[in-house]
């Protein structure tokens, strides 16, 4: 009697072992992800039991036992790493773990566009709803300081580019990034610049290629734009561009600029005023930077929109005159 009911134990005891061996295999082989990617956000400090109820709260087929079973088995149950991650089809329960375990989260871009200002940027940033705002309620000058940076201006200090992040990632990150990047390659063209430039430093060359930035988005024209700025610089004679009269006037500029706009003494007027502005107007890309460092030689001194993103370029002022007759006047 004994013997049988310790035969039907090992018995039953056999087939639970065999079930459960079963259903582990079955487990680990089929996906806990099948008709769409899922994003799930491990919070820090996260236990394997909350990971594993992130994955239930996402109703995704989840047998809480076997996947701590299969943590253990395969060494990572104390290797999971929070952030955002995105599980995409056919995410088996393995390549899950082994996900968190590389920490390889979710990644997030923003784009400063090549001419962009300051207010425009902090603008993006504050919209982006996968930072962390620490920003606002920030003036400028505060940013620059939080960030250490030397200057007091914060225009044209930043690279215009694509910048990939993680979610929870701060917007003062994202602008040190920007920061150092723009910092590095000034440097770097600055110390391969052309001789006899008219620019005492680095930082007038960023002014100057902020201008030529807004002055045309025709990467071929931008060295013979920089070359007539240039050669003003060097005959002493006033820059005379539309873009540094827009950005003084700030919110006062409504489309236009108006004649009494041009007579108006500000730092940005470079009708009125010799030399360089005191600070750049936008963020200018490498190009830009580039052209002005590595001007086009020649002779013009003037140049005109065409109305097409190209420019006619002049020698003098009265073929400059026939040309502002010829692209501009008529358009008005």
């Amino acid at each position: 009697m004994i013997l049988r009911l310790f035969a039907i134990i090992v018995l039953v005891a056999s087939l639970v072992i065999g079930w459960a061996v079963m259903d582990y295999k079955a487990f680990i082989a089929r996906p806990i992800v099948t008709d769409q990617s899922v994003v799930i956000d491990i919070a820090k400090g996260s236990s394997f039991q909350r990971i594993t109820q992130t994955l239930l709260d996402h109703k995704l087929p989840v047998n809480k036992h076997w996947i701590k079973v299969l943590a253990y088995r395969e060494g990572l149950i104390n290797q999971l790493k929070a952030g955002e991650y995105e599980l995409p089809v056919d995410t088996t329960p393995k390549a899950f773990l082994v996900l968190l375990s590389q920490g390889k989260v979710r990644q997030h871009t923003i784009t400063f566009p090549e001419g962009w200002n300051f207010k425009e940027m902090r603008l993006a940033l504050a919209g982006n709803i996968q930072l962390k705002q620490t920003l606002v309620g920030l003036s400028d000058a505060e940013i620059l300081q939080k960030m250490g940076a030397k200057q007091t201006h914060p225009e044209g200090l930043f690279f215009p580019d694509s910048y990939r992040f993680e979610k929870h990632t701060t917007d003062l990150a994202i602008l040190q990034r920007a920061y150092q990047k723009m910092q590095q390659i000034l440097a770097a063209e600055w110390q391969n610049k052309s001789a006899d430039l008219p620019l005492k430093d680095a930082y007038q060359a960023l002014i100057l290629a902020s201008i030529v930035e807004k002055e045309t988005g025709t990467a071929a024209e931008r060295p013979i734009i920089a070359g007539v700025f240039i050669r003003r610089l060097q005959k002493g004679m006033r820059l005379q561009t539309d873009p540094t009269v827009i950005y003084g006037m700030g919110g006062n500029y409504q489309g236009n600029i108006r004649k009494k706009d041009l007579r108006e003494l500000t730092p940005y007027n470079t009708y009125k005023i010799k030399g360089l502005p005191p600070t750049p107007i936008a963020m200018p890309g490498e190009l830009a930077i580039n052209a002005v460092l590595h001007p086009e030689q020649g002779n013009s001194l003037y140049f005109v929109a065409k109305g097409d993103g190209s420019h006619v370029f002049s020698d003098t002022l009265k073929a400059h005159n026939r040309a502002v007759n010829a692209f501009q006047r008529k358009h008005r």
